[in-house]
């Protein structure tokens, strides 16, 4: 079959199917796009990044956040391209869709999801450790604390998106503003001297006081380089939700990227220069290490220590959000089980939040390893880059005519600079946890299954990803004749 085609199976749907299905149009400005955008990432800047230096040292992860960052750049201006041509809650799945065919559609739109599944229930699981080690209300980490999480922060998106994304708005910039003071406290005890003070290996090749793990360092730490900006690709899941998504998408995805490579940079310096890159490679709370040392709390390291919790939360509402729009879009057309699309009278799909929470839920409560969860995120993150990038590439080669009211500087070879990184972060997942990345295939394995032998063949035609494709193999057929 050719790419971009309808399947000869595909199935129509009538308009009482699609108005079961409908979201909230027009409920989400650029401000509120760019505060998801910005809250899909901010957690990352609080933790989890400082482990590349044990991956990489200072130089290794720098090189790796620096070269992460331009992926992610190339791939946010080709993102806002294709938001313009298509915006629809499908995301990268309908982007893929026209590009690629249905099975790059498919592949991509679950690269997605298991991305947005499996990080918001790595995060609740970190959310409990910071409850505990605030020792807010006595609690301990554990499944009640989860299940806080999934059932307070799931309700508010039932109530409504518009709700939902002031709600995230407000607690993003609290972790943003908790930021700038730890940049500014950090900064204070700045010295040159800790940034490369990890012992080095000297068997490694090219290895130095920077490269304290030699050049492979640096590949290693490409994951945790992508910690600053991992999940800012969402945004164009709000689209369908979004007021003039043609113009408040590419905007907003423009912002949030700036903010981001702003926050990154500042983070970074400001933490390891104040304690020293061998002191926060394994610090579970690198940024509270950075400003107590080996001393006692301080009323500043109390502050970000609770602001990471504010970061934490963030993060984790924004990505309930973006999987819960994902396998929206993915069921609305066939190719998940088609019930999960359902909306409610106040236009949220209450299944598509519902049971991946419960999801979520299971697997934090059951396996409580955070960390290998957020690998496996990674994983199928990197895919669906690639598969984006690639969308975009092929849809500039193909349909050059195709009306485009953004343009993405650079063309194609900002999206193939983002393609090809990309692939080299998703070959870096297997240097960093081998495990994770053989579970994420297996579970790429069973979707693949159910779509070969079931849902290919009950699509949707009507879903406006599959419409866009159909006429897009109309017009070819038409040229062709």
């Amino acid at each position: 079959m050719a790419e971009g085609t309808t399947p000869r199976t595909t199935s129509s749907a009538d308009d009482a199917y699609l108005q079961r299905r409908t979201l909230r149009r027009g409920s989400a400005g650029w401000l509120l796009l760019t505060g998801l955008g910005v809250a899909y990432v901010v957690s990352g800047d609080f933790a989890g990044w400082n482990t590349g230096l044990a991956k990489g040292g200072f130089g290794g992860l720098a090189i790796a956040t620096l070269l992460m960052g331009v992926m992610y750049a190339c791939l946010v201006f080709a993102l806002a391209e294709l938001s313009a041509i298509l915006p629809t809650a499908g995301g990268g799945y309908g982007f893929a869709r026209r590009a690629l065919g249905t099975w790059g559609g498919f592949l991509t739109g679950t690269a997605i999801l298991i991305e947005y599944i499996l990080a918001p229930a790595a995060i609740s699981i970190f959310i409990g450790d910071y409850v505990e080690s605030l020792n807010l209300f006595g609690l301990e980490s554990g499944w009640p604390v989860y299940l806080a999480c999934f059932v307070i922060f799931i309700g508010i998106h039932l109530w409504g998106v518009g709700e939902a994304l002031r709600f995230s708005l407000v607690v993003t910039a609290i972790a943003v503003a908790a930021l700038l003071i730890f940049v500014v406290g950090a900064f204070t005890d700045f010295s040159a001297g800790g940034l490369d003070d990890i012992a080095v290996d000297t068997n490694a090749f090219a290895s130095s006081s920077w490269l304290p793990f030699g050049l492979l360092g640096i590949w290693a730490a490409f994951p945790f380089g992508m910690w600053f900006f991992l999940g800012v690709e969402g945004v164009p899941l709000a689209a369908e939700e979004a007021k003039d998504p043609v113009r408040s998408m590419p905007k907003a995805l423009a912002i949030s990227m700036g903010v981001l490579a702003v926050l990154a940079t500042l983070t970074f310096f400001a933490a390891t220069g104040a304690s020293g890159s061998d002191a926060l490679k394994d610090a579970g709370n690198p940024l509270v290490v950075a400003l107590e040392g080996s001393g006692d709390p301080t009323p500043l390291s109390r502050f970000v220590n609770y602001a990471g919790l504010a970061g934490l939360v963030a993060s984790f509402f924004s990505l309930i959000y973006a999987g819960s729009r994902q396998l929206f879009a993915l069921s609305r057309a066939g190719y998940l089980p088609r019930f999960l699309s359902l909306t409610s009278r106040r236009k949220s799909p209450y299944l598509g939040l519902l049971i991946p929470g419960a999801l979520g839920f299971a697997l934090a409560a059951g396996t409580g390893n955070g960390a290998r969860m957020l690998n496996i995120a990674v994983f199928g993150a990197t895919i669906s880059y690639a598969l984006m990038a690639l969308s975009h590439i092929v849809l500039r080669r193909r349909e050059p005519e195709l009306p485009r009211p953004y343009r993405t500087p650079g063309g194609i070879v900002t999206s193939s600079v983002a393609f090809v990184l990309a692939l080299s972060a998703l070959v870096a997942t297997f240097l960093v946890d081998k495990d994770a990345a053989y579970i994420a295939l297996g579970v790429y394995a069973v979707a693949l299954a159910y779509f070969a032998f079931y849902s290919r063949h009950h699509l949707v035609a009507k879903a406006p990803e599959e419409e866009f494709a159909a006429l897009a193999a109309a017009e070819a057929e038409l040229e062709r004749k």
